[in-house]
């Protein structure tokens, strides 16, 4: 899971919704790993308008990375290749292969197995309960 995705999710349990505290979800427990990703540079600076740049400078804490800035670059500062690069490397490159995400909130915990979060909860945390199953209609019936 690239670090990215991570500041674009928020918890799903129900009670969750429209609590800031959903957000961001916290790293617990994860093992990272480094892919080679192609730079690029206009993806990242076309991709940090949309960050909640709060969010990930919590994360980059949280995860040990110095070199992500306090405050989101803006103008002539994104023409700084060492600084797209770094962001480059922490958004794109950096993933997470194994861990959990938790809620501020609720405290509830994602598993994170194989570079991929599970966000499937359970029915009594959902925001809607299954509908109930059809009633089966024999052949013999029609």
């Amino acid at each position: 899971m690239k670090l990215l995705t991570v500041n674009f999710l928020t918890c799903a349990v129900k009670a969750c919704k429209g609590s800031p505290s959903a957000f961001p979800l916290h790293f617990r427990d994860v093992e990272l790993e480094l892919q080679d990703v192609d730079f690029q540079p206009d993806f990242i600076r076309n991709i940090i308008p949309r960050v909640d740049w709060e969010a990930l400078h919590k994360m980059a804490n949280e995860l040990n990375f110095p070199n992500v800035p306090e405050t989101k670059p803006e103008g002539e500062v994104l023409e700084s290749e060492q600084l797209l690069r770094d962001l480059h490397r922490f958004l794109l490159e950096t993933q997470v292969a194994e861990g959990k995400l938790t809620c501020g909130n609720c405290g509830h915990e994602y598993i994170i197995k194989e570079g991929i979060a599970n966000f499937l909860l359970p029915s009594h945390l959902g925001s809607s309960p299954c509908p109930a199953p059809l009633p089966l209609v024999s052949r013999d019936a029609r």
